[in-house]
């Protein structure tokens, strides 16, 4: 279905040519890990994810680090991350002072080789949101992409 959709747009002219393109770097773009959400009432949130929708949803983690605590609804392709603020200094608690009712955060792709991204994507000139990786919720490697460097979204990169 989309190879149809992206030949009538691109005959349209609407989009560019839906192609693969190889690129030389040492690392690879892996799949959509997960698209995270703040939200103002994790106890809310679940309730629907599981109760309403009928996800499976895991239980709260607090993540210290990163300011946080988030719960994974899984889904068959790829996952939500409930994200809720974890102390004073939390990220998200900023997040949700401008949008009340919580909203999508960032999306998070993974990549075959993290520190070799991170290098590749700071000599295009795509600031990170922190000078080295960090651990994050799945116990692997991260880093955070400038969303004004990245057409307006907060990119999270996670090893492979």
């Amino acid at each position: 279905m989309l190879s149809i959709i992206g030949r009538t747009l691109c005959r349209r002219r609407l989009l560019p040519s839906i192609t693969r393109t190889f690129s030389s770097a040492p690392w690879n773009l892996g799949i959509l890990n997960h698209t995270a959400i703040a939200v103002p009432d994790l106890g809310a949130s679940i309730s629907f994810y599981r109760d309403v929708l009928g996800a499976a949803v895991s239980e709260p983690e607090d993540l210290p680090d990163h300011g946080v605590t988030v719960v994974f609804v899984n889904l068959p392709n790829t996952k939500i991350e409930l994200l809720h603020p974890l102390g004073e200094g939390s990220p998200i608690a900023g997040f949700l002072a401008k949008n009340k009712n919580g909203g999508i955060h960032h999306v998070c792709i993974e990549v075959d080789d993290i520190e070799a991204a991170v290098r590749d994507v700071k000599e295009k000139g795509i600031r990170t949101l922190s000078p080295e990786t960090k651990i994050g919720a799945h116990g692997k490697p991260v880093m955070f992409l400038h969303p004004k460097d990245c057409g307006g979204v907060l990119m999270e990169l996670e090893q492979k």
